[in-house]
């Protein structure tokens, strides 16, 4: 299912449930109501402004719904997260499933997000001119469990080429850095969001194993589409955009909406994030053996525009 990324990032708002729709209302003079978005179409809520106020009604007809809601810290990253306790009908065999699963089985998927990853951050540079070469090597020799961290070599090599080697990524800088995570934020809300559907649990990880983060499972299944919102950003420093402003936040929201090549032929970002998630479901109880990801090239909206 596509639902719309809905963003409230003014100051001084309330958010509240009314026959089934989600009202957004001022909260300073006539309190006026701003607009309403139907609870059925949201896929997610991103709360990234401050004096922000909610209905507990609201975030149950949301969570009801399986669509984050998304608390964000003042560099635009993710700081917390409301999801629901209940994604499928199949929930605890799932996640039964994915507890049983064997440490090799987790290398093997483990190595082949990394190489999608390494392939798509290929079709990046190619697609701005950067010689692709070093990482499509390294996508080459991915091993189970991606033991020689090939992963972190392809990050070294893959942002100096994509934006200068002056470029260091950073989660507290401004500028390039904070509209990554931006980026960032909304491709993990949805991935979130596509991990509870699929009746996964959310912390158990293919490999990020940081004790602190109970997003682990999110953060392996988003990892091969980080590459589309990079090379949104490289577009928008491209158009002397470099600062998160609404049009640079439309922008790219919108990225998750446009059309990667599958198997099954042009399928939105959002809808292959949901289709890697449900088929990792499928391989834990034995279904399928393989992961379902979109085939190296960047989405044909940005390809068109480059």
């Amino acid at each position: 299912m596509i639902g719309r990324i809905v963003e409230v990032a003014d100051d001084r708002r309330h958010l509240f449930m009314h026959r089934g729709f989600m009202v957004v209302q001022d909260t300073e003079g006539e309190r006026k109501e701003l607009g309403q978005v139907p609870l059925d179409d949201i896929a997610a809520v991103i709360a990234n402004a401050h004096g922000l106020s909610y209905t507990n009604n609201l975030l149950v007809a949301l969570a009801a719904r399986g669509a984050p809601f998304v608390l964000c810290a003042a560099n635009h990253n993710a700081v917390g997260m409301l999801l629901p306790i209940e994604g499928n009908f199949e929930q605890a065999k799932r996640i039964e499933g994915q507890i049983a699963a064997s440490l090799p089985t987790h290398k093997r998927l483990w190595a082949t997000v990394v190489r999608s990853k390494l392939e798509q951050q290929a079709a990046a540079l190619e697609a701005t001119g950067s010689p692709p070469a070093p990482l499509a090597a390294l996508a080459a020799k991915v091993k189970s469990g991606d033991p020689e961290n090939l992963e972190a070599q392809g990050a070294r090599r893959y942002w100096g080429l994509l934006f200068g080697d002056e470029f260091r990524r950073d989660q507290d800088a401004g500028g390039l850095n904070a509209m990554l995570n931006y980026g960032y934020t909304v491709l993990r809300a949805t991935t979130a969001r596509a991990i509870i559907a699929a009746g996964l649990h959310p912390s158990i990880g293919l490999h990020h194993s940081n004790d602190n983060n109970a997003m682990r499972l999110v953060d392996d299944v988003m990892e091969p589409f980080r590459p589309v919102i990079d090379l949104k950003v490289w577009q928008l420093k491209r158009n002397h955009e470099e600062h998160v402003t609404p049009d640079a936040k439309r922008a790219l929201v919108h990225t998750l909406y446009d059309d990667m090549q599958t198997e099954a032929g042009a399928t939105p970002v959002m809808v292959c994030v949901q289709k890697l998630a449900t088929s990792l479901a499928q391989v834990y109880l034995g279904e399928r053996d393989r992961l379902d990801l979109p085939l190296p090239g960047l989405p044909l909206a940005l390809a068109s525009a480059l």
